[in-house]
């Protein structure tokens, strides 16, 4: 039958072009749904009823299989989706190249029953036609592909044993529109099981990198499946990049997961040093996040890790500890590398940092460590210490954790030769917390009282203007208030004065009305004196406002003085 053919395909080739679809049909014997008969009548059927699908096809993949173009019958597509398998085989027995054409999405009866997880309908469908296995759809699925995506593992499984015994290794390693692999939305979906047996029957899957630059095992290590990463450290060349220049190893310290961060420091220690694309590595992901367990692991592999800063800005891994309060992770460096860096390379400390983020157990860790005590009077690219950035914070808490240590300097200036007392100034000053950091730093310096003294009045000058302000808005409002009521009140009382009771008639012989009695009049006159009283009792309220403003302030000093301004008398202020 072979022979046959190969006549054919000879007398077909001195026709016209047009036989052209006809030829590429017969050089893929894959598409032969039947072999040729000697019935011409029924051979012309045939190669009829699949002209248009091999019209349209200009090329077959590289495993034989077709990629169809006829539109699939509507009573094939209801049997795939029910999974009605004797409908199916009925409509093959009349037609066999039925099974070939798809929905305008490219789907095969074969892609339809795996969407909804029919396995016996795959399986019967696979006996008429093997070719299917290898089509693929729209997206680039194959069914395989199809079947993971749509949740049905036991059934890719199936199909997994079909494309293994047939060497249908490029059909297995398609990847769809994404990037993605078989292996991909195995992971992706949860199904471990399933992971294990694509890895064992093609390794090569191991190496496929989707469009966001996932590998398998970056996918597998940020589910935490700590059994398929371990088979897929076992395959050499197996990818471990992650998005955004991640590896494997940021997505262990992501999850907390010490077994994973082992298993890859043992077979791949380089991936620690590795920054992603916001220059963290993954000892500086663990810093940040406190993964304490992750690091020790770390750590204890390669103890020098712990002297890690990044490329940009040389940022230790102390710093990075103090951003988040993580007192855990500043200990266990601290543990493996006493003198593990502590600033970065704008002499930003980690003791600068806790006091900016306001971490105050943070800064007492630092105060009470051999090491870090010496970054009490560090300064930073500005000049200014951790003194300098508490006091311009308003932070009690943290500056008088920082005045109470032993070795600490308060008259050290920043660069343009500013004091802490001078930045207290740029601060809130109305606020209790100003006061209580301004006897602090009077208390550590008694020097610094003229200054803090003359700080202390232009906070005061500025509360009075800015009260003044406040009781100049309050006038002009509650001042047109007044001027409202007033013109209210005089309209309405010269209409009672004015309109005569009763109103007036259009009745002949009544055209006089009576006079406003005597009584209505006066009821009128009080009503409208009773008014501006209250308008001019208003107004000369907010007048007065103004003008109380500086009395208030000073009542309320007068009254009890404050504890800033006995600390001056104490000192000859």
């Amino acid at each position: 039958m072979v022979k046959r053919c190969t006549e054919v395909v000879s007398r077909l080739r001195a026709l016209d072009a047009a036989a052209a679809p006809i030829v590429s049909f017969l050089q893929s014997p894959q598409l032969l749904q039947e072999e040729l008969r000697p019935d011409k009548q029924y051979n012309i059927h045939m190669l009829q009823e699949c002209f248009q699908m091999a019209a349209s096809m200009s090329s077959t993949d590289s495993t034989g299989g077709a990629k169809p173009q006829a539109l699939i019958d509507l009573r094939l597509l209801e049997a795939a989706r029910k999974g009605d398998s004797r409908s199916m085989m009925e409509l093959a027995a009349q037609n066999p190249s039925m099974l070939l054409r798809t929905t305008p999405q490219g789907n095969t009866c074969l892609h339809i029953s795996c969407i909804h997880g029919h396995l016996r309908f795959c399986e019967d469908v696979l006996t008429l036609n093997q070719s299917l296995l290898s089509t693929t759809n729209s997206n680039g699925e194959t069914p395989m592909l199809t079947s993971v995506k749509s949740g049905h593992a036991l059934l890719a499984s199936a199909l997994l044993g079909h494309y293994h015994d047939l060497g249908l290794t490029e059909a297995i390693l398609k990847q769809d529109e994404d990037g993605c692999n078989v292996l991909h939305h195995a992971i992706r979906s949860g199904h471990k099981d399933l992971a294990l047996q694509l890895i064992a029957a093609e390794a090569t899957l191991s190496q496929g990198v989707n469009n966001y630059d996932e590998s398998p095992m970056f996918m597998a290590a940020m589910r935490g499946f700590t059994d398929v990463v371990r088979k897929l450290l076992e395959i050499t060349g197996s990818a471990h990049v992650g998005g955004c220049g991640r590896n494997a190893l940021h997505a262990a310290v992501r999850n907390g997961n010490p077994v994973i961060a082992k298993e890859l420091m043992e077979t791949r220690p380089w991936l620690a040093r590795e920054e992603n694309k916001r220059k963290n590595t993954p000892m500086h992901l663990a810093a940040f996040w406190g993964k304490t367990d992750v690091l020790r692991v770390l750590l204890h592999h390669d103890w020098s890790l712990g002297y890690a800063v990044t490329s940009d800005g040389g940022i230790p891994l102390l710093n990075a500890a103090a951003h988040r309060c993580n007192v855990g992770v500043a200990q266990e460096l601290l543990d493996h590398c006493p003198d593990a860096p502590c600033c970065d390379s704008k002499s930003w400390t980690c003791l600068h940092e806790a006091v900016c983020k306001g971490h105050v157990e943070f800064v007492a860790f630092i105060l009470e460590s051999p090491h870090l005590r010496k970054l009490i009077n560090m300064r930073d690219c500005d000049g200014k210490t951790a003194l300098h950035h508490a006091v311009q914070k308003c932070d009690t808490r943290i500056v008088a954790a920082l005045l109470s240590h032993r070795g600490i300097d308060v008259t050290v200036q920043d660069k343009f030769g500013d004091s802490t007392v001078r930045w207290l100034g740029t601060a809130d000053a109305k606020t209790l917390n100003w006061n209580e950091v301004s006897m602090l730093l009077l208390e550590a310096d008694p020097q610094n009282a003229t200054c803090l003294y003359n700080l202390h009045k232009e906070a005061k000058q500025e509360l009075i203007d800015s009260s003044r302000k406040d009781a100049k808005s309050l006038t002009q409002t509650y001042t047109s208030n007044t001027s409202l009521i007033a013109i209210l009140v005089a309209t309405i009382t010269f209409a009672a004065a004015f309109t005569l009771p009763g109103g007036y008639s259009n009745e002949a012989g009544n055209l006089e009305g009576e006079l406003p009695s005597t009584e209505n009049l006066l009821n009128t006159q009080s009503a409208l004196i009773h008014g501006l009283s209250e308008g001019v009792q208003i107004d000369s309220l907010t007048s007065g406002r103004e003008g109380s403003a500086d009395n208030e302030i000073s009542s309320v000093e007068d009254e009890e003085p404050s504890k800033i301004q006995k600390c001056f008398e104490k000192h000859n202020i």
